[in-house]
């Protein structure tokens, strides 16, 4: 009888742990210009679907820890930095918008220097230097990997989509325009917007078939290329295009005669050290 009861006691004491370890509220940082980052722990994950696009086979990624930014930079939080706010949808807490590729890693050096950290991005080259303590674009896998926080799901909440409005700003429900970030349910890691609202820029170039030669450790994405990848959807996107792993593409725009859309924004991460 009472070995039972030990082991009724240990099993009560895993159990509670469990579900306090289950709802810990993720690691959240503030930098010193103000921008809340979580924590997002190292580990391995199966990047794409088998149910996805063609571009989107599964593979596995193992990553080291990184900041991210809680949720995509905010007009407020890019006009503090860059003087300037390039937005459509004005509104201070709703994400910068018309935003190119150039421009967000304008940002993240800017950003960088502002807090006395060394900017990662040479902007006459726009190679980025990921050994730098400042602030970059997340790669390609470091993005899903975030999103996708430890599920296997086709969303990070589960597969039905009829739960799509409670976590995103999307097609069926933004009422055509973007909306002010946090205002939807969080992903597990208690990042908000990853999908829907505005699609986010990340560093790799992209290509259809990067994911056959992609290294398992901390993979880049392809040395050259003509597009950019972005991810997560906007607010004029199909339910579809808002999974964990869809893949979508634009023009950088280096140059400063091209614009960005109304759809692009993004949000910065650091290397943890």
């Amino acid at each position: 009888m009472k070995q039972i009861i030990r082991l009724l006691a240990l099993f009560v004491i895993i159990f509670l742990t469990t579900q306090i370890s289950i709802s810990q509220t993720p690691e959240i940082i503030k930098t010193k210009s103000g921008v809340e980052m979580v924590k997002i722990p190292a580990g391995s994950f199966m990047m794409g679907s088998e149910s996805g696009d063609v571009d989107e086979k599964p593979h596995k990624v193992t990553l080291d820890a990184f900041y991210m930014d809680r949720y995509p930079v905010t007009q407020e939080e890019y006009e503090k930095v860059m003087k300037s706010n390039p937005s459509r949808w004005k509104g201070a807490k709703n994400p910068v918008e018309q935003m190119r590729w150039s421009d967000a890693v304008k940002y993240c050096n800017a950003r960088s220097i502002l807090e006395g950290l060394k900017p990662c991005y040479d902007l006459k080259t726009w190679e980025c230097d990921f050994t730098a303590n400042g602030y970059r674009l997340p790669t390609e896998a470091e993005w899903e990997y975030a999103c996708k926080a430890g599920t296997n799901t086709i969303y990070y909440f589960g597969d039905d989509p009829a739960k799509l409005k409670n976590y995103a700003w999307f097609k069926e429900n933004s009422n055509g325009r973007p909306r002010p970030v946090g205002q939807k349910l969080p992903n597990p890691w208690g990042l908000y917007d990853m999908i829907g609202n505005v699609w986010e820029w990340c560093n790799d170039f992209y290509k259809v078939d990067y994911y056959k030669e992609s290294p398992e450790k901390n993979p880049r994405g392809p040395k050259t290329g003509k597009t950019k990848v972005l991810r997560g959807g906007c607010w004029n996107s199909p339910a579809d295009e808002c999974r964990s792993a869809y893949r979508y593409n634009e023009n950088p725009g280096y140059a400063d005669v091209c614009f960005g859309y109304d759809i692009y924004g993004f949000r910065c991460v650091r290397n943890v050290r």
